[in-house]
Formats: C-alpha cells, sequence, structure tokens
C-alpha cells in the first residue's frame, strides 16, 4: 500500500558522518513502492548510517516527485531523474557513481527483494570477507513467493548459458540483487554496460574473476506495484551482452545489437524478395526494391525498441527518423556493394568479397544512424 508524506512526519534527521552504505534502486512507474521501500529500509538499517539513491527514469507516474518529497524530509534520501535515457544497467551503473558510501547495494523497488539481508551483507563486506555479495535463487536457503515459472524457467536457461559461456563462477549472475565495494567498481565501471538490464553479470564478466564473492538466499516477494523493467526484448539484449563479453568488449554490446538486427532484416529481405517473386511474379528489380524498404523498415522498428531503446523516438520524431534512416542505409548498401566489389577484384571468393561488403555496410550505417536517426539530445 502506498503510504503518503505529511508534513511534520516523524522522519528522523541525517547523521553527521557520511553513509557507510549507499542503497541504489531503479525505477520505473513505481511511485506506489518508493515510500514503502524507504520506510523497509529505515527499519533494517537502524544501526548503520546509510543513504538511498533512486534513479528514475522519467516515470510517467511520477515516481520523482515522490522521491523529492521524500528527500525534503531526509537528506538520505536523494533522486536522479534521467530525461531521455533508458535502461536498468545504465541507471544502476549511474546511481553506483553518484553515491559516496564505500559500499553500495543495488535492489529493485518492486518489493521483490528482500532488504532484511543487507545489514548481512554488509558485514561480509566490511569484514573484508568478500568485495561482492550476491542475493542467490540458486543456492540452498532461497525462497520465493513471487517467481512464476515462466520467468523462472527463462532466468534459469539464461544463468546456464551465461555460465558456460562466459566462464562466471558464481550460481546467480543474474540476480538483480547485490552489494559490492564501491573501489572495486570504480575499476570496472569504464568497461561496463550503460545498455540492458544484467548489470551484476556485466559486472561478474568484466572482473573475469579477479572479485571475491559471497552469495547468500534470501525470499523473493510478490511484486506489488508498477511494472517490470523487463520487456519482449530482453533476450536478444541479454545475448547482445553475451556476445560482447566473449569479444572482450572489442565491440560494443550496441553494435552488436545493430548488427544482430541487422542480420533479422537479412531474413525480412529475402523472405519479401521471395514472396514477391514467387507469388505476385513482380520482376525482379521491382522486388528487389521492395524487400529493400521492408527489411530497412523492419530493422528501424527494432532498433528504435531494442538498440535504442534509451534514445526512443516517438510521435513525429519517429516518421523522421525513419526517413533518415532510409537514407543511411541506401548510401550504406553503396559502401557494401563498392567494398565487395573491391575484394571481389582482389582475391575472387565471392563470400569473403560479400562477408567484407556487408561488414561495411553494417559499419556504415551503425555510425550514421547514432549520428543522424538517434542523435542524443
Amino acid at each position: 500500500m502506498n503510504e503518503a508524506i505529511r508534513p511534520g512526519s516523524d522522519i528522523p534527521q541525517q547523521a553527521q558522518e557520511g553513509p557507510e552504505l549507499s542503497v541504489i534502486v531503479p525505477t520505473f512507474n513505481e511511485r506506489d513502492n518508493v515510500t514503502v521501500l524507504y520506510r523497509r529500509l529505515e527499519a533494517t538499517l537502524a544501526n548503520v548510517a546509510w543513504e538511498v539513491v533512486f534513479v528514475d527514469d522519467n516515470s510517467p507516474d511520477g515516481t520523482w516527485d515522490v522521491v523529492r518529497a521524500l528527500g525534503q524530509q531526509d537528506s538520505r534520501v536523494r533522486c536522479i531523474r534521467r530525461i531521455g535515457r533508458r535502461g536498468l544497467s545504465g541507471a544502476c551503473i549511474e546511481g553506483i557513481l553518484a553515491s559516496s558510501a564505500p559500499f553500495v547495494a543495488v535492489i529493485d523497488a518492486d518489493l521483490q527483494h528482500d532488504e532484511t539481508q543487507l545489514p548481512k551483507m554488509l558485514l561480509l563486506l566490511a569484514s573484508d570477507q568478500a568485495d561482492l555479495v550476491v542475493g542467490s535463487r540458486y543456492i540452498e536457503g532461497y525462497k520465493s513467493e513471487g517467481f512464476n515459472k515462466q520467468r523462472a524457467g527463462a532466468s534459469a536457461l539464461a544463468t546456464e548459458v551465461a555460465r558456460k559461456m562466459l566462464r562466471v563462477e558464481i550460481a546467480d549472475p543474474m540476480s538483480g540483487f547485490f552489494m559490492i565495494r564501491r573501489d572495486r567498481f570504480e575499476q570496472l565501471a569504464p568497461k561496463l554496460s550503460v545498455h540492458g538490464f544484467k548489470i551484476l553479470l556485466d559486472v561478474v564478466a568484466t572482473a573475469h574473476g579477479t572479485l571475491r564473492a559471497v552469495e547468500i538466499p534470501y525470499t523473493f516477494g510478490a511484486r506489488q506495484h508498477g511494472e517490470s523493467k523487463l520487456d519482449s526484448m530482453v533476450a536478444l539484449d541479454f545475448l547482445g551482452l553475451v556476445l560482447a563479453k566473449l569479444s572482450n568488449d572489442i565491440v560494443s554490446l550496441r553494435f552488436i545489437l545493430f548488427a544482430m538486427v541487422g542480420g533479422i532484416g537479412l531474413v525480412v529481405h529475402l523472405t519479401t524478395l521471395f514472396i514477391a517473386l514467387q507469388l505476385f511474379k513482380v520482376p525482379f528489380a521491382e522486388a528487389q526494391a521492395a524487400g529493400a524498404i521492408v527489411a530497412m523498415t523492419s530493422n528501424f522498428i527494432l532498433n528504435n525498441f531494442l538498440t535504442y531503446r534509451d534514445q526512443r523516438l516517438k510521435g513525429f520524431a519517429l516518421l523522421r527518423g525513419l526517413i533518415a534512416f532510409y537514407i543511411v542505409c541506401s548510401v550504406g548498401l553503396l559502401a557494401n556493394v563498392g567494398v565487395a566489389f573491391s575484394v571481389y577484384d582482389q582475391e575472387p571468393i565471392w563470400w569473403l568479397a560479400g562477408m567484407a561488403g556487408a561488414l561495411m555496410g553494417v559499419v556504415w550505417n551503425y555510425a550514421m544512424s547514432g549520428l543522424f536517426v538517434w542523435r542524443k539530445k
């Protein structure tokens, strides 16, 4: 239940010493949860110098406004309101880097994570028994009150993929509930991706086994209000992160997602071409043009909802972006063909020339799309 903030309520004032623990809470449409979570943190961390940083992605329900009302009465509560960007990983990174304590915890605002475990996690870090403490769903003692079977199955599959492909040793690298030493996080931060939803997996994979990790069980509660930060594209997003880490971050997660969308576009192109030629008996030139337009349109839609979800275009900007994307990809097609012919002249191997041209095309389209289609404001 939402607990209103009233003038004159008995919220204690911030202690004089700096915080020992910063709790980072990424939010989106969680206004009915933030006050309840604040009260729970207040009760659980009564003997700890703490602060909480809510990082809100400009929630339409005004979550940020409720957080600011809390902050007016307790300076331990801070709000970072992000405009024009989205994503759980980026929110966590910004929140941690904006905090001031030597230890930082990440916890969801949906009240499903067990905040009563925070003192135990802090003790393990403060006593130098670990660099990272993870609230784990895959060790003895874990209980679930709100994890449906479909989501649990998908999470277990993703966990197994991550552990085998990235050689991650902890049992639950997909957890969204953890605490880490701030100095260790600062070392890893420049290599972390601000895109996607699995910040812990990114942290552990980037550390390459150098973090001393301890996992503790907790009770996973039922969601109270708000909406999940995961959407239908999160599986593709997860795969992109795995591939980025396999390449040792030589290529970015965003570029990999852009290239994956391009692969889907190729299938769309060939399917459209086949339908136009075989079912509608359209001449090849017209069928090829139709395939290109349909593929570019599908690529634009997927990139807008996945690759550039933090800069998602809406309204008139969506139409303007689509036209710009058509132009960018048309030039990219010329670059593709030009490089392919050049390679083929040097070494007449069709598949090598084709791959070189395709790579040139995707690099051009990615670079120009970032400049002219999904420009940061």
